[in-house]
């Protein structure tokens, strides 16, 4: 079901980030051929770990974390987890719920919010499960950086907001449940990591064939 989240928030990375990392093969779980592209040799030594997230009594995030990633990429990773799991979270709360846009700016938190409000106009919500795997930093470039991250959205479901009924699924989205999501992330003058763009690849596309399984 990509039509949660890919396709409203399915913009082109920053030249720069795009540029260094955008044609690379994807290879899930964090790259066991070795590090990341600018990776350094210190690693957080974490075994690899699965984390569920609840986002409310019907919906839940599965995260499928590798190990031995640095701790400034967990960083990354994490906003990229954290910002997935709060626009649900802006869904399910119908609206009320906004940290999510404390995690972007520029034209993610755009097209984040347009993406949560399409589904109260809707009055849609979601149930089921999400999940989480494959996630690597692929790029860097000063403080800045491409995050991918395997997608699957098999398991989760459009329900009625007002009745908790399900709803039918779109034409086409069952073909399109499982995909490549990259960010543009930026590094601000507080420390903190942010996502500045958005885009997707389908499993059709050569760089989303590391999420097949």
């Amino acid at each position: 079901m990509r039509g949660l989240i890919a396709p409203a928030i399915a913009a082109v990375l920053t030249a720069g980030c795009a540029a260094s990392g955008a044609d690379r093969p994807f290879t899930p779980g964090g790259g066991e051929g070795g590090p990341a592209a600018g990776a350094s040799a210190t690693t957080s030594g974490a075994a690899p770990r699965t984390e569920t997230l609840a986002v409310d009594s019907g919906l839940k995030v599965i995260v499928e974390w590798p190990g031995g990633i640095t701790a400034e990429h967990t960083e990354m990773l994490e906003t990229f987890r954290d910002a997935y799991v709060g626009m649900f979270k802006g869904v399910v709360t119908r609206g009320r719920d906004e940290h999510y846009m404390t995690l972007m700016e520029l034209e993610a938190g755009k097209t984040s919010f347009e993406w949560v409000k399409d589904y109260l106009d809707k009055k849609r919500s979601v149930r089921g499960t999400a999940r989480l795997f494959g996630l690597k930093v692929s790029s860097e470039q000063d403080r800045a950086a491409q995050v991918d991250v395997c997608v699957d959205e098999t398991q989760v479901r459009y329900v009625d907001a007002r009745t908790g009924q399900d709803l039918p699924a779109e034409p086409g989205s069952d073909d399109e449940s499982v995909y490549l999501q990259s960010a543009g992330v930026r590094q601000g003058d507080d420390g903190n990591w942010r996502i500045k763009l958005f885009r997707y690849a389908e499993l059709t596309n050569e760089r989303a064939k590391g999420c097949r399984r």
